[in-house]
This record gives C-alpha cells, structure tokens and sequence, in this order.
C-alpha cells in the first residue's frame, strides 16, 4: 500500500445533521414550510429589515419567498440550518440560519420589525448555536454585521463572538457596498443567554 493513500484526508465535509426543532421558554423554531411564504414576505418587503441583510432584493414579494423555501423543503439534501422562529401560534415572525459557504458556516438572522427589543433574537439565536455546537463541537461559526448595526453586533458580542476583521460587502436591498465588522465564534466560546 502506498504511503500517500495512508495519509490522505477525508474530504468529505462534516455536517451538523437534518434541521431540527428547537423549543425554549417563549419560542419554537423549526424547519420553514411552504406555508410560511406569506410571513417571510410580510416581514421582508420592510425595507426597515431588509436593508440589514446582504443577500435579500428589494422589492421583495411572494414570489422571492417561494423561491428561497422550495429547495428547503421539498429536498432531504439540504445541509443548511435554516431555522423559522415562531412564538405559540406557530406563524412565522424570523429566521435563524446556519449555512456552509466557502468552506466555513455562517451566522444570519433577521426578524419581523414588530418583534424587535423583546430578546425574540438573543433566545432564538443562543438556541440555535447550542444545539449546533452539540452537534459540531469543533467548528467555528463565521458571522459578521453592518457598521451601522449596533444592536446586531452586541448581540453577536454577548455570545462570545470576536471581531476578526473589517469588509465591504454588497447589499442587494442597498444596491451599494456597505461597510461590515466581521466577526467569529471559535469552538466551546458560546455564552449561553436567557433572552433579554
């Protein structure tokens, strides 16, 4: 046998498992339906939520939701976390999503403006890391925000994320390129929360 293929690594990327149903004390996420299309297009025609995001356009409208939910629900070979946040009533008010790109996982969320500064985020979110670092202890989970998103950064900080770097990235919503703190959460460095 020859010495090379003793050594060769696997290449094969590890993945955290199907997406699951997280429940904590106010919130249930949970994978997204068809049915949720409604919801995300109500929460993402705000220009308010959207002009956060990198990757979402403006104008939004159904059809956008439609397109972002197939694959995610009629495929079993997504290995993203994308995660629908909902309170009792079960409707769709924000997402929490962890997603391979480039070879590392990537952080992002958004919430429906009528939620904000209720700690919806910190819960969902903190939720959301602990049952993926249960699943990939040894990963790290990339992230980042807008310059002009405060609230966004000190919730990534109270985590125990690390500023690791200054961009520009393109936002779709702002048809520009917008300054964006860069930031990472290196493996056993959660800080688990309560909502706020």
């Amino acid at each position: 046998m020859n010495a090379a293929i003793l050594h060769r690594r696997d290449a094969r990327t590890l993945v955290p498992g199907p997406t699951p149903v997280i429940r904590t004390e106010r919130l249930t996420l949970r994978p997204h339906r068809l049915g949720d299309a409604d919801a995300i297009t109500e929460s993402l025609s705000d220009f308010a939520v959207t002009r956060m995001l990198a990757r979402v356009p403006v104008p939004y409208d159904r059809q956008d939701a439609m397109d972002w939910l197939v694959p995610r629900t009629c495929s079993d070979l997504d290995r993203d976390w994308a995660l629908a946040i909902t309170e009792r009533d079960d409707v769709h008010i924000g997402c929490v999503g962890i997603d391979l790109r480039h070879g590392r996982w990537h952080l992002g969320y958004w919430l429906n403006r009528y939620y904000w500064r209720r700690g919806i985020m910190t819960e969902a979110v903190t939720a959301a890391l602990e049952r993926f670092a249960r699943r990939m202890p040894e990963v790290a989970v990339f992230s980042g925000v807008f310059a002009d998103n405060p609230a966004s950064l000190k919730l990534q900080q109270k985590l125990g994320f690390d500023i690791i770097g200054c961009a520009e990235v393109y936002s779709f919503a702002r048809n520009t390129m917008v300054p964006h703190i860069e930031t990472v959460l290196k493996p056993g460095a959660l800080r688990l929360l309560q909502a706020a």
